[in-house]
């Protein structure tokens, strides 16, 4: 069985979402499996969207890996654009990222 690890989405009104992901598991598959709201995930994962943006709380920045030119390209896609705004699609869970806390753009909600 996987271990799981917990991330926390806060939504722009404040509402947060502690959830646990299992260890391999994009932070969008977490968050689509337990209806976090404004995580649309419309290309399911595929890179090819930005409507599962997320910005995370800068403490966790060191622990990500770099955005890779199609990340920064769907970026570009986003309405509102941040240096700590990542696709959570692109973002597997580790032991590392256990309790990883993210901010939901507004304008997905």
């Amino acid at each position: 069985m996987k271990r799981a690890f917990k991330a926390t989405f806060i939504e722009d009104n404040g509402v947060s979402h502690t959830i646990e992901i299992p260890e391999g598991w994009s932070l969008m598959e977490g968050a689509v499996k337990h209806l976090v709201p404004g995580i649309d995930a419309d290309c399911g994962g595929a890179c090819a969207c930005a409507t599962c943006q997320v910005y995370v709380d800068p403490h966790w920045a060191a622990k990500l890996p770099a955005k890779t030119d199609m990340e920064e390209t769907m970026l570009d896609f986003a309405p509102t654009v941040q240096p700590n705004s990542r696709l959570s699609c692109q973002l597997r869970m580790t032991e590392a990222l256990n309790g990883i806390v993210l901010r939901i753009p507004k304008e997905q909600h």
